[in-house]
């Protein structure tokens, strides 16, 4: 999936995740600032990279400001800033243009 523009999901509440997501041009640029980063940075790395992943997105900057969020949390997130920010439309979605919500997520 390409990003086309940037796109944001979630909020700065307790047990939530922002997450933003920009054009890049050299692979996936991640930064992570969360208040459990020493707990949790690795798996909060990994479960956004394997969303990134599944939803074929091969260049983005891609930022998250973690306050705890679950993994579930974290992937509808990434999921749903990466989709806004590849321009989909509400007409090309009621004309049939399939999104892969949730069944690209496990």
């Amino acid at each position: 999936m390409e990003v086309k523009g940037t796109a944001m999901a979630g909020t700065l509440e307790s047990s939530d995740a922002q997450v933003t997501v920009e054009p890049g041009t050299s692979g996936i640029e991640l930064s992570i600032e969360s208040s459990v980063i020493n707990q949790y940075g690795r798996k909060i790395r990994a479960t956004v990279l394997e969303t990134l992943e599944r939803l074929d997105v091969k260049n983005a900057k891609v930022t998250v400001v973690d306050k705890g969020a679950l993994d579930c949390t974290l992937k509808a997130r990434v999921e749903g800033a990466v989709f806004r920010a590849s321009g989909y439309t509400e007409d090309e979605i009621c004309a049939g243009k399939k999104l892969p919500w949730g069944g690209a997520i496990q």
